[in-house]
């Protein structure tokens, strides 16, 4: 009898945890994952994470696929390359409009006060200093994207009617920054640390997203069944991804050594530019999610509805961290 109660009192723990554990049991056995990742400051905890071996202790086997443009990453997706990529919510509903492809499972970025993710610029001596300066001139953004989103939910805050904006498509960053600095557009939307190399040369600000942060974020995202066959080491790679964003938030100035190495960085900024906080934790919450379909709709980018309950997923966050910047 002593003998049958050691056994059960050692099998029924076991038990517990497979019947408990959220993530497959029998997918935990595989711990490589490769993640596609733009040459943002979006991706900073991830290099983090990979130069001080944050990963390696978690007996990790990532591999990071750097891409050019988001056309590459979600070519990359959508052949079933990569398991995960840094994106947004906009990009994750196409993927889901006809079946569940990819879930997000938490926020990269986000925008705190003093620290946007997009800015609204005006060009030196274009004499714009304003939103309602802005009606009628020429705003040099990325059409159908994240930026083209932001831009309008950032005027309409300001006051300015759709019929009052007029966006020129310049889909290359890059081209967007220089236009913008010869005055040969009067206005764009840039990306920090991009935007702020452009203040820095005379760029002036009209209005960034640390007004509205629910607009500007960025995610990162799962194949769903990546999720299903390697949840635990989803799970292990986003704590990883969380120790390195703690990290960074303690030590920004050391963490800029890191961004300088891994991330192009424009050269006037590179000595001053100060590192953003990193969110612990969260995932989009639903109006979030409602608001970008019904402005997807609205362009006619998406037929229908995309559930946020089958494209969202918070079983992997850490529930007992805050996501407070610091």
């Amino acid at each position: 009898m002593k003998k049958i109660m050691s056994i059960v009192s050692t099998v029924l723990p076991i038990l517990f945890f497979q019947v408990c554990n959220p993530w497959d049991a029998a997918g935990s056995g595989d711990r490589s994952l490769k993640v596609a990742l733009l040459p943002i400051l979006d991706s900073l905890p991830f290099h983090v994470a990979e130069e001080k071996g944050i990963f390696a202790e978690r007996s990790l086997d990532v591999k990071m696929v750097p891409v050019a443009s988001a056309i590459e990453r979600d070519q990359l997706m959508q052949s079933d390359r990569i398991d995960g990529m840094l994106t947004e919510l906009n990009t994750t509903a196409v993927f889901n409009r006809d079946t569940v492809r990819i879930r997000i499972v938490r926020f990269a970025r986000v925008a705190y006060p003093d620290y946007p993710l997009f800015r609204v610029l005006a060009a030196p001596n274009s004499g714009i200093r304003t939103a309602s300066d802005l009606k009628g001139v020429g705003i040099g953004i990325a059409k159908n994207t994240v930026i083209e989103y932001v831009t309008d939910r950032l005027l309409e805050a300001r006051g300015l009617k759709p019929e009052e904006v007029v966006k020129q498509s310049v889909p290359v960053i890059p081209e967007r920054f220089q236009l913008l600095l010869q005055g040969r557009i009067k206005a764009a939307v840039l990306p920090d640390p991009l935007a702020k190399s452009a203040m820095v040369a005379g760029a002036l600000e009209v209005v960034a997203d640390s007004e509205h942060p629910k607009y500007g974020v960025s995610v990162l995202a799962f194949r769903a069944e990546t999720l299903k066959s390697k949840g635990d080491s989803v799970n292990s790679f986003l704590q990883a991804w969380d120790d390195a964003a703690a990290w960074i938030n303690a030590h920004p100035e050391e963490s800029r050594a890191v961004l300088l190495r891994r991330i192009p960085m424009p050269e006037n900024v590179r000595s001053t530019y100060q590192v953003p906080p990193f969110p612990r934790n969260g995932v989009p919450n639903q109006e979030q999610w409602a608001d970008v379909i019904l402005w997807m709709q609205g362009r006619g980018l998406l037929q229908g509805t995309v559930s946020y309950e089958n494209s969202v997923t918070p079983e992997f966050l850490k529930k007992h961290v805050v996501q407070t910047p610091r």
